[in-house]
């Protein structure tokens, strides 16, 4: 197989099983997900087989499409005696007549965009907790392998196959797909998929890749799903915007997240002029909208951390006290081990090293970092700032064990090379 096949099959994934689940569900009904799921791996698998031979067409992305579309049309056909399908359909489905018209209408660009709003919102089924929502949206519409979530949780992976098992049971014992019109649980539905979504780009923004320590296609594919919610009049609430704030403000920042070798920068190493201005100005924007509303959530809260790292010229101009109070609110809104960690940097750039790890040291939940590999890397980088090299030596080779990718190591590698070690 070529190597731009496999490349392209990896990234496609990401970017196009989300939207052919949604639409092969809208067609066959949400009791048959597991049959939109294997008419999907379906069209991968057709396309390894043809591409091999063929080579990678002009548009790999429409090429697949085309594939699940009249996979579906002959799964229609060979079944519609025997299994029921989306019953919203009805006799359009059943009649030779209407089924092919009506599937390439389902395979229209708007439609996709409704079906995937549609099965975002599906996802969160009341009889199901929070935390398996996210998880569902992640695996089923973005492409998430169970190790990645059980990461993006801070979990196992074993507790996580059981909860996304869980998740489709319930999603496949729905009698239909949930209904964007203005149904009462709207609301209720929409803070799983706005926390999905920010876990999405937080994966592709600074995850657990063991390839890559940014995935700027996941940043990406979170990005356009956060579109499509804001362009829903009853979605675009004041924390839409906000996730959408945060986004592009973070985003703004990838091209100075990786260095001309492919390394990793530090906030503190970045160069600042390669910043996208546009995006940043996007990202403030939607700041400045959200602030409509009377709802303060921990989306407005980040993202006014990331617009005063947007508009600060250098590290040393950052207003870290204002950083500082911001991450207070923060955690008074979403206790977390890793935000806490943050604040502690916050803590370390406004009032020294020293207090930054004190504020590390009071970390209530510290355990959850264990296999953080920037826990570790923190305490090196304050020891080193102390003037105390030997210790900070020691942290830095526990975060290189912790290392989950070979951009992670080198990184590390570093900060131990800056011990004189």
């Amino acid at each position: 197989m070529e190597p731009r096949a496999v490349e392209l099959d990896e990234h496609l994934f990401r970017h196009e099983a989300g939207r052919m689940v949604a639409a092969l569900t809208r067609i066959f009904g949400v009791h048959n997900l597991a049959l939109a799921e294997d008419v999907v791996q379906d069209a991968f698998c057709r396309a390894l087989e043809v591409w091999k031979f063929r080579g990678v067409p002009e548009n790999p992305a429409a090429w697949l499409m085309a594939t699940a579309k009249h996979r579906a049309i002959d799964v229609l056909r060979r079944e519609r005696t025997v299994r029921t399908f989306a019953p919203e359909l009805g006799r359009m489905l059943e009649s030779e007549w209407t089924l092919a018209p009506a599937v390439h209408d389902l395979f229209g660009p708007n439609a996709i965009q409704d079906d995937e709003l549609r099965m975002m919102f599906s996802c969160c089924h009341p009889r199901l907790q929070e935390p398996a929502q996210i998880a569902l949206i992640l695996h089923i519409l973005c492409g998430f392998s169970v190790r990645e979530v059980a990461s993006a949780f801070l979990s196992s992976k074993a507790a996580i196959e059981k909860r996304i098992t869980r998740g489709k049971k319930v999603l496949a014992g729905s009698k239909k797909l949930f209904e964007l019109n203005g149904a009462g649980d709207f609301s209720a539905r929409l803070s799983a998929v706005h926390r999905a979504l920010y876990l999405l780009f937080n994966e592709g923004y600074h995850g657990a890749s063991a390839e890559s320590a940014v995935r700027t296609e996941l940043c990406g594919e979170a990005l356009r799903l956060a579109g499509l919610l804001r362009r829903h009049p009853l979605a675009s609430t004041p924390a839409t915007l906000a996730l959408g704030a945060l986004m592009c403000l973070h985003a703004a920042r990838l091209p100075g997240r990786v260095n001309a070798s492919g390394d990793l920068n530090s906030l503190f190493e970045q160069d600042r002029s390669q910043w996208d201005a546009n995006l940043a100005a996007e990202g403030q924007r939607l700041l400045d909208l959200s602030a409509s509303g009377s709802e303060l959530t921990e989306y407005h809260v980040e993202a006014a951390i990331a617009s005063v790292h947007a508009r600060s010229l250098s590290t040393e101009d950052t207003d870290w006290e204002r950083i500082v109070a911001l991450y207070d609110t923060l955690l008074a809104i979403r206790p977390s081990p890793v935000i806490a960690l943050n604040r502690a940097i916050a803590i370390a750039q406004h009032q020294g090293p020293e207090r930054g790890l004190e504020a590390i040291q009071a970390i209530a939940d510290l355990h959850r970092l264990a296999d953080y590999p920037f826990y570790p890397a923190t305490l090196g980088e304050l020891e080193l700032r102390s003037g105390r090299p030997e210790i900070a030596c020691k942290h830095f080779h526990t975060a290189r064990k912790l290392a989950r990718n070979p951009m992670e190591r080198r990184f590390v590698e570093r900060r131990i090379a800056a011990c004189g070690n």
